[in-house]
């Protein structure tokens, strides 16, 4: 797979992920400023790979700064976080690997280090959260393809891939997984509207990988289910709250009524950076309202008549109560998930 975020020499690069499938172009970001916009206007989107990229380009601020002391570099990191915690409300994987770097500095300017050594100490800490990233990733799938049977039809929503993590994916290591263990599968990919990351990107992944994909529409799901033609569900998700309830991208919570209806398996695959535990339940998940434009326009082609209202959440939540299982890189998570999503929270191998 192509580098969804890496760092090269003095700049973060990441595959702008608005121009694929058609376009393979790259963004260079020189600051904290431009990672910072980059994650705003989904260059790069993705809770994990977010999470990445606002570490490397935190690294990166405090790599370009000109503070003659720890004092004044103190300040300016402080703003760059708050400057980068304000790009995605609803992925808390941003926050976790902020508050990871806000650790990392904290503990080198304890230490007494200068601005270069705290410069280097972040870029080690930003390749270390790169790197667990896809081990984290390729764990999951090896668990999550225990669930998958020989001949499975999975069907996915939205972009959980190599593309929304630093590499290999969360929901699609699953399935990356089961193929790499020879079990003969094919992946529906619901489109995403309206920002369509499971028609460009998900069927594109997969495509790559020689794994069999079918792209539809959010309302041929049921349909679709209804014919007995999906074995099984495979999402991602943002924010997964202490009691199981999971914030996705928009149009999740449907295909997880629409599976338990039709008794399907809905599986979550997230690492544990994406389980909050602080949040009791999804009530308290913000969620992304984007610009309207995303509903209203189509390739710069106005859709919509003037005057209509436009809604554009970015996401939903799922209540636990239709969630199957949460596989993350420490086991699979069942019910009660207050217990076992803590358990995994605090380093248990198999929390379920």
């Amino acid at each position: 797979m192509l580098p969804t975020v890496e760092w090269q020499g003095d700049v973060v690069v990441m595959v702008d992920q608005r121009k694929l499938p058609a376009q393979e172009v790259y963004v260079r970001c020189r600051s904290a400023a431009e990672v910072a916009k980059a994650i705003r206007t989904m260059v790069i989107r993705g809770a994990p790979a977010i999470g990445v990229a606002a570490a490397m380009g935190l690294a990166l601020g405090v790599r370009k700064s000109t503070a003659k002391g720890t004092r004044q570099l103190t300040v300016e990191f402080n703003k760059m976080c708050d400057v980068m915690a304000a790009t995605r409300p609803t992925a808390v994987n941003l926050f976790w690997a902020v508050n990871r770097m806000k650790h990392a500095f904290a503990v080198g300017a304890q230490a007494g280090e200068s601005p270069a050594e705290l410069a280097r100490r972040l870029e080690d800490e930003a390749r270390h959260i790169h790197d667990e990233d896809v081990e984290s990733c390729r764990a999951m799938g090896a668990y999550g393809a225990a669930l998958v049977p020989e001949g499975a039809r999975i069907l996915t929503h939205c972009n959980a891939g190599a593309l929304a993590t630093a590499g290999y994916g969360s929901a699609l290591g699953v399935v990356r997984a089961a193929a790499e263990q020879g079990k003969r599968i094919a992946v529906f990919a619901d489109e995403t509207r309206p920002f369509l990351q499971g028609a460009r990107l998900t069927a594109w992944e997969l495509l790559r990988d020689g794994i069999e994909t079918t792209v539809i529409t959010e309302s041929m799901a049921g349909p679709i289910m209804r014919a007995g033609d999906v074995d099984l569900v495979v999402v991602g998700a943002d924010r997964i709250a202490a009691n199981g309830d999971v914030a996705n991208k928009i149009g999740t919570y449907t295909v997880a009524v629409l599976a338990h209806e039709h008794q399907l398996p809905f599986y979550v695959a997230a690492p544990v950076s994406t389980i909050d535990l602080d949040t009791p339940d999804g009530d308290g998940i913000p969620i992304e309202e984007r610009d309207a434009r995303e509903v209203t326009h189509f390739r710069g082609l106005q859709v919509t008549p003037d005057g209509a209202g436009i809604r554009n959440p970015a996401f939903d939540v799922t209540p636990h109560r239709y969630v199957t299982a949460i596989i993350t890189e420490r086991g699979v998570c069942r019910p009660p998930y207050t217990e076992s999503l803590a358990a995994a929270v605090r380093g248990a191998a198999t929390p379920c």
